[in-house]
């Protein structure tokens, strides 16, 4: 039996292997994803993405379901048990901005209709293909997700640098950045 090629920044955790073959870089149409993606990106800030992967569990149970409308109305008290919570990340700023995030993705949704619309309107619907063959060629960031940046900052977001906004096209199939040498690539490479 051919073992199959993927990246190799999964390594032998099995949940970063069934994420990397199942989730990574797929297109992502869907708001409610797209939130779970824009929060959890907002929370690996500073940590790796294995750290928030194996809690995200937890921040489904926690946030309730990555449901946004219920997020935008989180208050002090609710605020204060999530810090409180063992299974997430625990960063006062984080907790604060995924808040404030929720409320900044229903003006979104306001003003386009979905979150998709807009994000997805900055490289009009099509996901780029990139053509890398080794890690070290990915960037941390492009012109692209720096202008994504700027426009959500504008539009009162937190946590949305220019790097995390790559991360987040990187995980919603924005951008394939699967190396060419890996079977996702060509398999979403045909994906819209």
């Amino acid at each position: 039996m051919k073992t199959q090629i993927r990246c190799t920044w999964p390594s032998d955790d099995k949940l970063m292997i069934k994420y990397h073959d199942e989730e990574w870089g797929v297109p992502l149409h869907n708001d409610k994803k797209l939130f779970e993606f824009l929060i959890l990106e907002g929370f690996q800030a500073g940590l790796s993405w294995r750290t928030v992967l194996h809690k995200r569990e937890n921040f489904r149970k926690a946030f309730d379901n990555f449901n946004y409308n219920k997020v935008a109305k989180y208050d002090k008290r609710k605020i204060n048990s999530l810090l409180k919570d063992e299974g997430i990340i625990r960063n006062k700023l984080k907790v604060e901005g995924a808040v404030k995030n929720a409320k900044a993705y229903l003006q979104i949704r306001k003003e386009f209709g979905t979150f998709y619309k807009y994000i997805w309107g900055f490289l009009n619907h099509e996901p780029i293909q990139n053509k890398y063959k080794s890690l070290k060629e990915l960037p941390a960031r492009t012109e692209l997700s720096d202008l994504i940046s700027k426009d959500m900052k504008k539009r009162g977001f937190t946590f949305v640098g220019s790097t995390i906004i790559y991360a987040h096209m990187q995980a919603t199939g924005m951008v394939n950045d699967h190396l060419i040498s890996c079977f996702r690539y060509k398999e979403l490479c045909n994906i819209n």
